[in-house]
């Protein structure tokens, strides 16, 4: 069996789950689609705590999204393909999707990047975030847009970017110093008294 038609073969076993277990399906989209914003909203809770640690910590999971779809970009010059949907036959789509190039996946490396960069610093609800990031990769074979290679491969690039930024990061000093500013701006406006948990 041939890796293309290896990959097919698992994306249709998920796919197909869709067509058998039909009231999973709004889950599936929901997931798919707008857990995005609950991502955002958990990076903007970690920011306003104004504790060191987590603020270092945002600042890693976004370089780490920004350098993993740098990674992507590249990746996906070497290597393209079209969405299942536009390339294969009775494809379970649930939700509507441009056609273009499908690997990397975009939203896999988004969620691994941020998420496994909270999980390197923050591991007791780290673990959530890790397996919101799965959920997600695994929706988006669910509901017919992605393969099982791109997932793989968005995820991986996240990993990677997540790990080399949570090494080199704390070692910027400009990193500290432009966070430091903006704090001392913060506290000029929104003034707190105590502040525990520096970076």
């Amino acid at each position: 069996m041939s890796f293309s038609q290896y990959h097919i073969d698992v994306f249709r076993a998920i796919n197909d789950l869709g067509k058998q277990y039909a009231s999973l399906n709004p889950v599936a989209v929901f997931v798919a689609e707008y857990m995005l914003y609950f991502l955002v909203l958990g990076m903007f809770v970690y920011w306003f705590t104004r504790t060191g640690k987590n603020r270092m910590m945002v600042i890693q999971a976004g370089l780490a999204f920004v350098l993993a779809e740098i990674l992507g970009k590249m990746a996906g010059q070497l290597y393209t393909h079209h969405q299942p949907f536009a390339e294969l036959p009775h494809v379970n789509k649930l939700i509507e999707h441009a056609i273009d190039n499908s690997f990397p996946s975009d939203h896999t490396i988004l969620f691994f990047s941020i998420c496994v960069s909270f999980w390197l610093v923050r591991k007791k609800e780290g673990w959530l975030w890790l397996g919101l990031a799965c959920c997600v990769a695994v929706s988006r074979i669910w509901v017919g847009v992605h393969y099982p290679v791109d997932v793989a491969a968005g995820a991986m690039l996240g990993i990677v970017s997540a790990l080399f930024i949570y090494w080199s990061a704390p070692k910027i000093a400009f990193i500290k110093r432009l966070l430091a500013l903006y704090e001392k701006a913060e506290q000029r406006v929104l003034p707190v008294n105590n502040k525990s948990d520096s970076f």
